[in-house]
């Protein structure tokens, strides 16, 4: 029974050593084969040791997809560390606050984050950095000189499923971003789900397309962690260039592609989409809600059907998928459908008094099984009730052959080319600004981004001509603060907020009134 993620690594070098494992196209085009890719997990296991780490500290890793990034996963993972993926392109602040929330001792980085980890880790820290692909500072370390001073016992996590192998980021049922707290027994149980399902949604003869960001649990356990369990190779991609990546997908014979909903939209429509596909056997969509329409010009344009997905970081992550739900090969699956739970996850629909709802009538999703999380970072906080269940704060609705259909949020995230932003990061950023007297932030659909965040402000001056100025001010100080995906698409501003009856914002209003040309609100 495996009880470590970097079992799955362990296996695969041991069934096809010689096998190319990942594949990188950056400067010049990089691969290592499973044997490679063991040994140098191994490697990070010891070094990490050496370091004096022990079991259940943390280490983060701010790197782009790139190859550098499975091996510190697997390695740390099998040093019996906890891993702390970090977006690369987040802000110095956002860095800092990750970094100094989970105490990380030592933190993996590449040329993508390096910048900021640099301003982000002061004297009080007491933080190591490692870094890849840029010269190392005094004090650093480079990643080829960490790995090849590793030295020391064969490194050993202790044999336990219920340790914590990842903290990740996300906002939790409160709205405030959090570290939800997967163990390898959450990881390892989504990826046996999802490999049980018929089709395969892998196999070891597939290549896979590593585009979506190994920093969100989409990237990490759907495609890294289920193509190690299968030992199928991974095309590892950092950025989105619509064209290039097409011939990408050609030369490296990619079969499987798991997307996100904004990529779907830059290559619907294409002329040679169809030709630059023809290989590939099956494509995947998660991260945020795929527009019905959209689906249908892609496979207008491509001949290919998409499957959909639902899940959330905490639930390691896919709950439901359409590959899951009985149909004609070819066929869409149902208008509106994620498709059925996987095996081994239970779902229920439960009204605000506790009891299920009718069948077809939306209500919160509630979720159970071995996949869940086991709360927030660092006591365990807000997870699963006493009975396993745990309210997503999702609204949805099952119909009468078992498929679950999304209808709302009862949280307030907004998902922007499936990263989280959390409105009141924005709002707090917002507010430093001289001028503003109030702030609300929500999303709105956007074809390109699945979301777009829209910020309205209350100016402190009535004159007009100041609120020009104000917009100009907002808009720059958010490019400064805030990385690029946080910031607000729009900016408005108002004369005031709508409020409900006990006086908090009532973002629900802002978005319907949003939706309209004219705003509702007096917009200036």
């Amino acid at each position: 029974m495996t009880v470590n993620v970097s079992e799955y690594l362990r296996g695969a070098a041991s069934n096809n050593p010689d096998g190319v494992a990942l594949v990188e196209h950056r400067t010049i085009r990089r691969e290592v084969t499973w044997r490679q890719l063991d040994e140098a997990a191994d490697d990070v296991a010891r070094g990490l040791s050496g370091r004096g780490l022990v079991a259940g500290q943390r280490v983060a890793i701010v790197m782009a997809n790139r190859i550098d990034l499975p091996i510190a996963y697997f390695g740390i993972l099998r040093g019996g560390m906890v891993a702390v993926p970090i977006n690369p392109r987040s802000t110095t602040r956002e860095i800092g606050r990750m970094l100094a929330d989970s105490v990380a001792r030592v933190v993996l980085c590449d040329e993508a984050g390096v910048a900021q980890v640099r301003e982000a880790v002061t004297d009080e820290h007491h933080v190591s950095i490692i870094v890849g692909g840029v010269k190392p500072r005094k004090g650093e370390t480079a990643f080829d000189t960490f790995l090849a001073d590793a030295s020391g016992a064969e490194p050993a996590a202790p044999p336990d499923a219920e340790a914590l192998a990842v903290v990740l980021y996300t906002s939790g049922t409160s709205g405030k971003p959090r570290g939800a707290m997967l163990t390898h027994r959450a990881l390892i149980a989504n990826i046996e789900q999802i490999a049980t399902l018929d089709p395969p949604a892998m196999t070891s003869d597939d290549v896979c397309l590593g585009l979506l960001p190994m920093f969100h649990i989409y990237g990490l356990n759907c495609v890294l962690g289920q193509a190690v369990k299968q030992g199928a190779r991974v095309l590892l991609v950092d950025g989105f260039d619509a064209g290039g990546l097409l011939d990408d997908i050609v030369a490296e014979g990619v079969t499987t592609l798991p997307l996100a909903p904004p990529v779907i939209a830059a290559w619907a429509g294409r002329d040679d989409l169809r030709h630059k596909l023809a290989d590939v056997t099956m494509i995947l969509s998660g991260a945020s809600a795929l527009d019905p329409d959209l689906a249908e010009t892609f496979f207008a344009s491509s001949g290919k059907r998409i499957e959909q997905g639902y899940g959330l970081t905490e639930t390691a992550p896919v709950i439901a998928t359409t590959l899951g739900s009985p149909r004609q090969a070819g066929t869409p699956a149902k208008a509106g459908s994620v498709g059925r739970p996987l095996p081994g996850i239970e779902v229920r629909i439960v009204e605000a008094n506790g009891d299920d709802s009718t069948s077809g009538d939306p209500a919160e999703i509630w979720v159970r099984g071995d996949n869940l999380f086991s709360g927030y970072w660092p006591d365990g906080v807000d997870g699963p009730r006493s009975d396993g269940w745990y309210p997503t704060g999702d609204v949805g609705y099952l119909d009468g052959d078992g498929d679950l259909a999304l209808v709302d949020r009862l949280r307030e995230l907004v998902i922007v080319s499936g990263s989280n932003v959390y409105p009141f990061e924005v709002e707090d950023i917002i507010a430093e600004v001289p001028g503003v007297a109030q702030v609300a932030v929500v999303g709105l659909p956007d074809e390109e981004t699945g979301e777009a965040v829209v910020a309205f402000v209350v100016p402190d001056s009535a004159d007009p001509a100041d609120h020009t100025v104000l917009l100009e001010a907002v808009e720059a100080h958010c490019r400064t603060r805030l990385a690029r995906f946080k910031q607000p698409r729009r900016v408005v501003v108002v004369q005031g907020l709508p409020h409900s009856a006990t006086g908090k914002v009532a973002k629900g209003r802002l978005r319907s009134l949003a939706r309209s040309e004219t705003l509702g609100l007096d917009a200036s």
